[in-house]
């Protein structure tokens, strides 16, 4: 059988509105992207996932959708749209669209018709509820970006839901007429010529019917997790969504599927129970410190090969991994899972490459990553531009549950600004991403970390990326090789072997600025090395390895 293409694509995600201006207005935009077209096609990426691009208010950075049609007047036009889609294609580069439809904005038609009144067409596009006999909220559910997750509307005098920002209405998918003005919408997109869809917290689309309080686990609010995430009729939704939509098209498609274990990303994604290709899980991802997920510390390496051998192993044969380090939501790679200091960046943002593009399942590079972007040197507050890191200091520090002191380490760690910073295009004022003043700061040390530099330094991590991606077209067995972790319990070092017909490969990745020997496996001591982070190779064909600060290296072995 023919390979999908999808398992054999690299991913390159772009956050518009901090990949590229082109009218000095500091927001990022669509002829922006058209514009580095050629930038992206030298890397080798073979798909472009953009964030949300809709005509939307901006309460969220565009996931608060006004209208699905429109385009953002800040990104530009239709026809700018248009265009770029159509240069992506020319240059063989396919582009896959954010889609948000758990909620809209409050600014939608759709919910400015709901919430006129209990009679209507749209009366129940959204999920409303009575407030309880004492006027107040229908339970005691939390939002994601903090305080209730319910929102009195004085109009309809009913609370609706929104599992986001009160701007943020969930759409009620129980009603038949909602899934069908959201599967007309996809199906236009995909008459317009569109490669697929990401699928924003699309596991929340099916909430349960009765609604009780959620388990406060210490905090001001409950857990709506139980009630409102892999609900009762998710998957009967998407299989919908897949009959009459997705499998008209060559789609990709990848869900957010927060929560997420592995036997249920096999309904989600397994390679016959026809709803998505792909999902994206974030157990990798998700520290669970003193502050929720606000943890500046480092997850010890035992438990992350763990959590990615877990997910490499269980769905072998049974479902498509998604390969990620960081994305709009996450913190920077480097500065999170490796080691940003001048010395060992470069280093450690290729081994996390490596240690990640050689894995099973299709990988994601978020802007930046190829350059070895790190993450903002926050001092306030101030600095903020993302609406839950804005509400989470609120919450913590502006009520008195905890100093400044003990939390901002934690917050500016994690922050989602930290991977919305400007891309930084070159040396010049604002690192070449705009003529005007940028939305949000400029990480100041884009004079050593910028396109144009690594593009001229043929050991850059640009170039090494560009290395990994043309190997994985090359070697069949990165694309579908089983994995075999080794090693499990070394605290430093990540190794692995993958093997797929004949072909055989050991990686071996350090996280440690430390030295460490290690012993080969016999039948790799006379293999070949696919690519290396060092310029030399080291002890090759020794019985023992060194391994050096932050190495990583591919030995191939064909039997």
């Amino acid at each position: 059988m023919q390979t999908p293409w999808w398992k054999e694509a690299v991913v390159y995600q772009i956050y518009p509105r901090s990949f590229m201006d082109s009218n000095g207005d500091g927001i990022g935009d669509l002829n922006g992207i058209t514009s580095k077209l050629d930038y992206l096609k030298e890397l080798g990426i073979d798909v472009i996932w953009m964030s949300p691009v809709y005509q939307s208010p901006n309460d969220d950075n565009g996931y608060d959708i006004s209208d699905y049609q429109a385009i953002m007047d800040e990104f530009g036009t239709m026809e700018d749209f248009d265009r770029l889609l159509s240069e992506a294609h020319k240059r063989g580069l396919r582009i896959v669209m954010d889609l948000v439809v758990n909620h809209t904005s409050d600014e939608h038609a759709w919910f400015v018709e709901s919430r006129k009144g209990k009679e209507g067409p749209y009366a129940d596009f959204y999920i409303w509820r009575d407030g309880k006999a004492d006027g107040s909220e229908p339970n005691n559910w939390g939002s994601c970006f903090s305080g209730s997750a319910w929102q009195f509307d004085e109009g309809r005098g009913q609370y609706y839901l929104h599992l986001f920002s009160k701007k943020q209405p969930d759409l009620n998918w129980d009603n038949p007429k909602v899934r069908d003005k959201v599967f007309q919408m996809m199906a236009w997109w995909c008459d317009k010529g569109i490669d697929g869809f990401r699928m924003d917290v699309i596991s929340m689309i099916s909430k349960t019917a009765n609604m009780p309080d959620g388990k406060a686990n210490g905090g001001l609010y409950g857990d709506f997790g139980p009630y409102c995430v892999h609900g009762p009729n998710v998957h009967q939704y998407l299989r919908e969504m897949n009959e009459r939509v997705l499998s008209r098209y060559d789609l990709m498609t990848v869900g957010e599927t927060s929560g997420v274990t592995p036997e249920q990303a096999c309904l989600y994604a397994g390679t016959d129970t026809h709803e998505l290709n792909m999902v994206f899980q974030f157990e990798h991802v998700d520290p669970k410190g003193k502050y929720g997920k606000w943890d500046d510390r480092k997850m010890p390496l035992v438990t992350l090969k763990k959590i990615l051998s877990k997910w490499q192993e269980e769905l072998y044969g049974k479902a498509w991994n998604s390969l990620f380090w960081d994305n709009h939501d996450q913190p920077r790679a480097v500065s999170r899972f490796g080691d940003d200091r001048p010395q060992y960046r470069v280093r450690s943002a290729k081994m996390l490459a490596t240690c990640l593009h050689m894995m099973q399942g299709t990988p994601y590079i978020y802007q930046g990553e190829e350059l070895g972007m790190t993450n903002y040197p926050f001092k306030s507050p101030d600095e903020f531009r993302d609406i839950e890191s804005v509400h989470a200091y609120e919450e913590w520090c502006e009520s008195g549950r905890v100093s400044h002191e003990e939390f901002w380490p934690c917050i500016a760690a994690i922050s989602r600004d930290n991977a919305r910073t400007p891309f930084q295009w070159d040396d010049s004022p604002n690192g070449g991403f705009t003529k005007g003043t940028p939305w949000i700061l400029v990480n100041p040390n884009y004079r050593e970390i910028n396109a144009q530099a690594a593009l001229k330094d043929p050991d850059s991590v640009f170039h090494y990326y560009q290395k990994l991606i043309a190997l994985r077209k090359q070697y069949p067995v990165i694309v579908h090789g089983k994995y075999r972790l080794l090693l499990e319990d070394d605290p430093d070092l990540f190794v692995y072997t993958r093997e797929f017909e004949g072909e055989k490969l050991l990686v071996v990745c350090s996280f440690t600025e430390e030295e460490r020997e290690i012993s080969l496996p016999e039948e790799f001591k006379e293999a070949q090395c696919l690519i290396g982070n060092y310029p030399d190779l080291g002890d090759e064909g020794k019985e023992k390895r060194l391994v050096r600060p932050y190495e990583a290296f591919v030995y191939f072995l064909r039997q």
